[in-house]
Formats: C-alpha cells, sequence, structure tokens
C-alpha cells in the first residue's frame, strides 16, 4: 500500500469564465471531497471498457520501470495541439469542450461558445463563456512529459501525436487543478476522491492501450485508487 500524500486546498465556489489551453504547468497538489462529476461518464472506448476488474487485470499487466529524464522534450514532440484526428472538420480541443460541458453551444459548427463545466478534479461547476475565457484547460489523463519518461521518447512522432489527440486520454477541467497536476503521476497528485476511481480506469487504460510503463509508486497508487470503485 503506498503512502498517500495530499495537499488540502480550499477552493473556490465562485462561478468563473474559462479559457481552453492545451499544457500544464505548476507543482502542488490538490486533492478534495466535493460531488461526483457527470462528465465523467462522457468518454468513449476506454473509459467504458475501464471496469474495475478489467483495470485490475491491466494494471497488473503493466511494466514498472524507473522514469527516464527530461532530456529533449518539449510539447512540440507530440505533433500540433491541436489536430483533427477525426476528420470531423473540427479540432480535438472542441471536440473535448463539446464532449464534456453540458449545454455546449457552438459556433460555426465547431467552435465551442459557452456551456457548463462539472469539472471532475474538484466537483467545481464552471460557467463557459468563450468571450471571457481564463480558466478551462484540457488535460491529459496520462501527462505528455510523464509519457516521454516512461517510454514515448523512443516513440515516432505519429504516435506520439496520436497519444496527445487521443479522446480517452482527454478531460475538459478547471484550469487550477490542472495547473498543479502538471506531468505528475498518481503518485504525486491525486483528483478528488470520488474521481478516483474512474480516474484510475482511465489512467490505466491509456497505459495499456499505449504500452507505457508505470512506475512502482504510480502502480501503487492506482491499486489503492480502484479500491475507492
Amino acid at each position: 500500500m503506498s503512502v498517500r500524500r495530499r495537499v488540502g486546498v480550499q477552493v473556490s465556489s465562485m462561478v468563473v469564465s474559462v479559457f481552453v489551453v492545451a499544457g500544464c504547468a505548476g507543482n502542488v497538489s490538490l486533492s478534495g471531497d466535493g460531488p461526483s462529476s457527470s462528465s465523467s461518464g462522457k468518454s468513449s472506448k476506454k473509459g467504458d471498457k475501464g471496469s474495475e476488474r478489467t483495470a485490475r487485470k491491466e494494471l497488473a499487466g503493466l511494466k514498472e520501470a524507473k522514469p527516464d529524464s527530461m532530456t529533449g522534450y518539449s510539447r512540440r514532440q507530440f505533433g500540433p495541439a491541436w489536430k483533427d484526428v477525426d476528420h470531423n472538420g473540427c479540432d480535438t480541443r472542441n471536440d473535448i469542450l463539446a464532449r464534456d460541458l453540458d449545454d455546449a453551444k457552438k459556433r460555426n459548427k465547431c467552435v465551442v461558445i459557452s456551456g457548463t463545466l462539472d469539472d471532475p478534479y474538484t466537483g467545481k461547476q464552471i460557467t463557459f463563456a468563450k468571450a471571457h475565457a481564463v480558466e478551462v484547460q484540457i488535460d491529459h489523463i496520462f501527462p505528455l512529459g510523464l509519457a516521454w519518461r516512461m517510454g514515448a521518447d523512443h516513440w515516432t512522432e505519429e504516435k506520439r501525436t496520436e497519444l496527445a489527440n487521443d479522446r480517452d486520454n482527454l478531460l475538459a477541467v478547471w484550469g487550477r487543478p490542472n495547473e498543479q497536476k502538471s506531468d505528475k503521476g498518481p503518485s504525486e497528485w491525486q483528483p478528488q476522491k470520488s474521481f478516483q476511481c474512474t480516474y484510475a480506469e482511465k489512467f490505466i487504460a491509456v497505459a495499456d492501450e499505449y504500452h507505457l510503463s508505470v512506475t512502482q509508486a504510480d502502480h501503487d497508487e492506482l491499486g489503492d485508487m480502484l479500491d475507492t470503485c
């Protein structure tokens, strides 16, 4: 059983306008026990596939390894953000907004201009308004920097681009916890307790799909998260 490190954080419940950006920064962990997010049920194949039983089987099959260095890493190594990988005429960022926001409204078929986000990481509800954008980001559940250290540095750029734009590795989330999460693995950062089961299932499914290694500490923490299912 891994030792969990958590920092309690008081989060303002003020409704804020939001901005969608790619990438992550920051280094403070945040976790809470707010209400579960309705958006957590909107993902596709890997999230649906990720029942607790399946996740535990996949977790047992993941290779454990020590992380390599970040030498040579940059966001550009994972292709441009964001691509139209499903050829629907819309970029991945707007696809994720349309999927994860409630009552999403679009301009010109693709550009999401308003909606409501139930942040899965904290349980906070955020009103999205593109005209006053500041707070929402698209998070990579298995962070790209961590993926680089756990094997993606040896991939082709095409495969790295696929991971970066994989809808099943992406969530629209509140910017603050996303920046605090940065490129941390599960042993260093956890979402609110009520989302930990879903988070672990998604993380494990992506690692299994792309044959990414995990650290021993992350492996142990993922097991702990599955215990909350």
